[in-house]
């Protein structure tokens, strides 16, 4: 099996790791670079936690500010992973996506021990904060990175459709289904994808995705990778 991965770069290089020890050969192709906003550092004063929802979240907070007594509640184990991997100590993973992120929130924290910090990008999916504030909680947000799409296929993705390469896509979120989706569709390169199949991390995933006609189209379990790569042996 050889899969074209679409993440941004180092989160695709651990995935072509893990791949990799698995037996599955890999085409990197990011759909998105990723890089810090400029700005004030955060301001922790009456902070009792961090909400992360992705790990360029947690490694952006963590190249500004040094402090890692602060406690992390993250949207996936990825994210918890990368938090943990930062030096962070204290960190909860709610396994799932920002339903789940909600959730957790609301079991472990209380409103009255201080506000939330949530370390976001430029595109912030999901209503954590109107969630969270109906049950009392005062969210800050704070935007840290910015993912920018790219405007074009880059030459390994167009080699990778054209010459029949491979024979799955990883999409990790609706933004970049979309963009794929998108930048296929006007790279004249949409039937390629009649060969291949679309490994979808959630039905959200999976939405954005269906205006290309896969082969078969596959949902994860869970909105997590590890249930994403329990679904390519499916």
């Amino acid at each position: 099996m050889r899969l074209l991965i679409t993440r941004p770069k180092e989160d695709a290089e651990a995935l072509m790791a893990t791949l990799g020890e698995r037996g599955i050969e890999t085409v990197v192709a990011p759909m998105m670079t990723v890089s810090d906003v400029a700005g004030p550092d955060p301001d922790l004063t009456g902070v009792q936690a961090l909400l992360i929802t992705s790990t360029n979240g947690i490694r952006a907070f963590a190249r500004r500010v040094p402090d890692r007594d602060i406690a992390v509640c993250a949207v996936g184990d990825a994210s918890a992973r990368a938090a943990r991997a930062a030096g962070f100590t204290d960190v909860k993973s709610a396994s799932g996506d920002v339903e789940a992120l909600t959730a957790l929130v609301i079991a472990e924290r209380n409103p009255v021990n201080g506000a939330l910090l949530h370390i976001a990008g430029t595109h912030v999916a999901g209503d954590l904060q109107s969630a969270l504030g109906v049950a009392g909680f005062e969210i800050r947000r704070q935007i840290l990175y910015e993912a920018r799409a790219i405007d074009a296929l880059n030459p390994e993705m167009k080699e990778a459709l054209e010459s029949g390469a491979i024979d799955g896509v990883l999409l990790f979120s609706p933004r970049t289904a979309g963009l794929f989706a998108e930048l296929v569709t006007d790279a004249g390169l949409s039937e390629t994808c009649r060969d291949l199949i679309a490994y979808c991390l959630s039905p959200a995933v999976a939405e954005k995705a269906q205006s290309l006609g896969w082969r078969d189209v596959v949902v994860a379990t869970e909105p997590s990778q590890e249930a994403l790569l329990r679904a390519l042996g499916a």
